[in-house]
Order: C-alpha cells, then sequence, then structure tokens
C-alpha cells in the first residue's frame, strides 16, 4: 500500500493512473450498445447505483485488473460507497462542472484511504464529452463546495468546486473498456457531448473500511467487493 505523502498523494504527482482495462473494447461497447437501446426512450441521463442492481455494473466495480489496481492504493479491504452511469446524448448540451469525487454537501472521504474511478463504456473522445482533468490539483486538497447554477433539463444541480480556476488541464480520451483511476481530490470535469453517438460512462467511489469521514445517511450501505475486515 502506498504511503500518502503531503504534496502528491496516494497516485502521484498527476492525481491519477490510466488507462487500465477493466473490459475488452469489444464487450465494453456490446454493454453501451444495450445501454442506449434501454434509455434511448427516455433520454435518461443518469442512473444511479447500478452496481446494486445490475449485473454488468456488478462485474465492472469488480474487474479484477481495476479491483488490483485500487488494492494497490487502498489495501485488501475494498468496498463501493456509490456509483453513477452517466450517459450523454449526442449533441444534448450537458456539461459536469470541476468537481472532486472525494467531497460535496454530504460526504467526504479520507484522500489517502479512497479513490475514484471512470471507467469509459464506450469510447470517450473529446468530441464526446471526455473527461478533463487539472493534473496536481489534489495537492491543495478538498476545496469548498457550491451547487451549480440551477438547469431546466430536469437532471438536477451537481456539486463543484467553488471558484477553481486550474493552471493546466488535460483531457483523459479513453478507449471503451478502460479505465482511469483518480484521487479523490482530483478536480475535474466533462464536457457536452458533439459528438454524432452516446458516450456512456461509469464513476466509482471505493473506500478502505475507515475512509468515510461523513457520509449521507440516506445514501445506500457500502458493498464489501475484497477482504475481510469488514
Amino acid at each position: 500500500m502506498t504511503a500518502l505523502t503531503e504534496v502528491d498523494g496516494i497516485l502521484g504527482r498527476r492525481g491519477m493512473s490510466s488507462p487500465i482495462a477493466w473490459s475488452t473494447p469489444g464487450a465494453a461497447r456490446g454493454r453501451g450498445a444495450l445501454l442506449v437501446a434501454e434509455h434511448r426512450a427516455s433520454g435518461r441521463e443518469i442512473v444511479r447505483n447500478p452496481h446494486l442492481t445490475d449485473d454488468w455494473a456488478v462485474f465492472a466495480v469488480r474487474s479484477p485488473n481495476l479491483l488490483a489496481a485500487v488494492q494497490a492504493v487502498l489495501g485488501p479491504d475494498v468496498a463501493v460507497e456509490n456509483t453513477f452511469l452517466v450517459m450523454k446524448w449526442p449533441h444534448r448540451t450537458f456539461e459536469i462542472p470541476w468537481h472532486q469525487d472525494g467531497i460535496d454537501d454530504r460526504l467526504e472521504l479520507r484522500p489517502e484511504r479512497s479513490v475514484s474511478a471512470w471507467l469509459a463504456i464506450t469510447d470517450a473522445t473529446v468530441a464526446n464529452g471526455c473527461l478533463e482533468v487539472a493534473p496536481g490539483s489534489q495537492s491543495a486538497g478538498y476545496l469548498p463546495v457550491e451547487k451549480e447554477p440551477a438547469n431546466d433539463v430536469g437532471r438536477g444541480r451537481a456539486d463543484q468546486a467553488h471558484g477553481f480556476t486550474p493552471d493546466t488541464t488535460i483531457p483523459v480520451p479513453l478507449r471503451a473498456g478502460s479505465a482511469v483511476l483518480m484521487d479523490s481530490r482530483l478536480v475535474h470535469r466533462s464536457g457536452t457531448n458533439t459528438s454524432d453517438g452516446a458516450r456512456i460512462g461509469l464513476n466509482v467511489r471505493y473506500t478502505a473500511p475507515d475512509g468515510i469521514l461523513r457520509r449521507d445517511p440516506q445514501s445506500p450501505s457500502v458493498v464489501p467487493i475484497s477482504g475481510t475486515g469488514w
């Protein structure tokens, strides 16, 4: 298990590790096609905690390569705290603001005992709204949180890092079946899908047994996926 340093964090100076294979590209794209068929009519954009109900998501969060990467920084005892399936439909305005996965108005995770992952189910490109990160931004610690301005499409108001202005940003395109692992404090965002196909990804928050400082009591219980310390 890697020790946390004040400057870098458990994933090093950039605050991230990528790419990590969680599936074959073909299998991931096949799942993406099924999700598009399932949700196209409703235009649904966010599905909360599919790892509690859907076999494909159960496999995804436990995939051997990804779990090994998580255990390398958190140790053998790992649980899933939360998942979000995010679908960006073609040419529909949907920007996720700068934010940190380990903190919101009801949650705070220990940065040395938690990590987040973003799994590409379809290919994620600059054109279709892949992640954009501010490398090294985790070194500033958790930032104040506020809700983004109200929108009129019914997707809710995302939490954002108040007043954050990045010095440097990089896009993180990923092939379907690949994932990026991120420090819980790494500031990141994603833009609108301007392509002709859907962009689908799964966000996962992983934690060790002592990784939760504050938690929404209405959230589902954490789901241990490895180790005996639970």
